[in-house]
């Protein structure tokens, strides 16, 4: 077999694992998400109950970097402290080596197992808990058919005549090794599956002990760098405990390597073979360093914060604020010309939230978070209080001497505004209402109904902005545009139903879950589309191009 073969089955076999690991996490997260959230949260005020929270919720997840991200979201909120939400963390990262621990176990005979109970339970049931459980099962099935797999991969490298001389040269140089495991822990996402990768490689005599202390040094700085990274456009607050992570694990791996190679360790006490003493050394530098954190979390969490406010822009005030974001110049409204420029640019702005909005409530659809939820729910509470203002703007400058042609603008302005503030309801009152029941039930759409519903959705974004630009530029060409592309939309509706309905009669299961939330979507998306469509008849109307019924033939 080729090299090229060989590191391609092995990377298959990474990828299934990498997979699988995702799918466990996913489970759990919709099944018991909620649930585990509130405990943890409840327990984080002492020391101890946060560092034994934090470890199981890493078993039950197969995640560390899940654990960080949740808590730092919790000291974003203010619901824990920085000190508190590190314990957790330096518990969750003793926890995920645990995981680690219980896979490396032979478990071969629970693959078909839990793929068949798994799947079985996914299949027959569309209440959430039981078919989230099974997702669960066919995870770990998933997990441990990857393992072996791993193992068969690899076993044709033993020949190898490059792999010693690579072994070899990562052996005479561990900062070296250090960094390249850190690196691809972090291309991997995920410590768990590094660990478990360097432990099956070890285990087919391809890494010698040794290394793979220098290796699983390596993969828990590389751990620590993944949700500090995934963390980097948070709020400073929610960023603490990420980062706090990353400090004390960065600071104790390097001083462990340090150790490792000015006094090598006697290898044989933390096991029979060079597999085991890869895993016991990985429980051993997590327990380590949860021992030697519990008394430092608060110097590092203080310092972190330090470090994150180095980097924060100066504050400044919540009236500061307003004025700046607001183009609404009450002293411009004697000057009907200069105050519908100051209106429009405010427009423009609540175009910009609408448009992120509707960008991020299709990502919703696949990846419901209650955070996300919220937020998106705040944009629309942003579009209501521009609305408002520009309205009253509008409303106090027609109380002035207007031409024909600035009284058309104002109320051109204040219909598109009222429509902007209408496509926000649709999202955040249906299209919300929608993600939060597939999210609720553990709700899939099939292939294709996704790919329809991705594929309606970016039209209506491409036609949103083509509108946006409309309403500055008031281009008779794209105002034409818009109004075909509403023709066509409405064809694209027709097919998406046709094929959802023939999905139906072929008795699809997920085409009958998630029918109602397909159609309601595209209903939705076709009212939005509508809307914001009928922002560009009165630059067609100007130029006689709009029926009272339809458009007109144009050149």
């Amino acid at each position: 077999m080729s090299g090229t073969v060989v590191l391609l089955h092995l990377a298959g076999a990474v990828a299934l694992l990498l997979f699988a690991t995702r799918m466990v996490r996913t489970g759990v997260e919709r099944a018991y998400g909620d649930v585990l959230r509130l405990r943890l949260r409840s327990v984080l005020g002492n020391p101890l109950l946060a560092v034994g929270a934090g470890a199981l919720l890493a078993i039950a997840l197969q995640s560390a970097t899940a654990v960080t991200l949740l808590v730092g979201s919790f000291a974003g909120t203010g619901m824990v402290g920085g000190t508190s939400g590190l314990l957790a963390v330096l518990g969750a990262d003793l926890g995920s080596s645990f995981v680690v621990k219980l896979l490396s176990f032979d478990l071969g005979p629970l693959v078909p197992i839990c793929l068949v109970a798994g799947t079985a339970l996914f299949m027959s049931t569309a209440r959430r808990r039981p078919l989230q459980f099974g997702r669960i099962l066919i995870g770990v099935g998933l997990l441990l058919l990857s393992l072996r797999m791993i193992g068969e991969a690899s076993e044709p490298l033993r020949q190898s005549a490059i792999l010693p001389v690579i072994v070899n040269y990562l052996a005479g140089d561990p900062l070296t090794a250090f960094l390249v495991a850190a690196i691809a822990t972090w291309l991997f996402h995920s410590s768990v599956a590094a660990i478990l990768l360097l432990a099956a490689l070890a285990g087919r005599g391809l890494i010698p002990a040794e290394l793979g202390l220098v290796l699983v040094l390596g993969a828990n700085l590389g751990g620590g760098i993944i949700a500090a990274m995934l963390s980097r456009a948070a709020q400073p607050p929610a960023r603490v405990v990420p980062l706090g992570n990353l400090i004390m694990r960065g600071a104790g791996a390097m001083l462990a390597l340090a150790g490792i190679i000015l006094f090598p360790p006697p290898v044989a006490l933390l096991g029979a073979d060079a597999a085991t003493q890869i895993v016991h050394a990985h429980i051993a530098f997590n327990l380590a360093l949860v021992i030697v954190g519990m008394p430092l979390a608060p110097l590092i969490a203080r310092a972190a914060e330090r470090l994150l406010a180095l980097g924060a822009p100066p504050p400044r005030g919540e009236d500061l604020a307003a004025v700046e974001l607001s183009a609404l110049d009450e002293s411009a409204l004697g000057l009907p010309t200069q105050a519908l420029a100051n209106a429009t640019r405010e427009v423009v702005r609540v175009c910009e939230t609408v448009e992120i909005m509707l960008k991020r409530i299709i990502e919703l659809y696949e990846h419901a978070e209650t955070a996300e939820i919220a937020a998106l729910a705040a944009l629309d509470d942003r579009v209501d209080r521009r609305h408002q203002a520009i309205k009253l703007y509008l409303a106090r400058l027609t109380h002035n001497p207007l031409s024909e042609h600035e009284a058309l603008r104002c109320q051109e302005l204040i219909g598109a505004c009222v429509k902007l503030e209408q496509v926000g309801d649709i999202i955040v009152r249906n299209m919300l209402v929608h993600v939060q029941k597939k999210s609720d039930r553990g709700l899939e759409f099939t292939g294709e109904g996704w790919s329809e519903l991705a594929a309606f959705h970016s039209a209506v974004l491409a036609n949103a902005r083509l509108t946006f630009n409309v309403l500055v530029s008031r281009d008779r060409g794209t105002a034409l545009q818009i109004v075909r592309e509403k023709d066509r939309l409405r064809d694209l509706e027709k097919r998406s139903s046709q094929s959802h309905f023939e999905r139906l009669r072929d008795g699809t299961a997920r085409s009958v879950e998630t029918s109602s939330i397909h159609l309601d979507t595209i209903r939705d998306l076709k009212q939005i589309n509508s809307l914001l469509a009928s922002i560009a008849y009165p630059v067609l109307e100007d130029q006689g191009l709009l029926s009272a019924s339809r458009l007109k033939a144009a050149e």
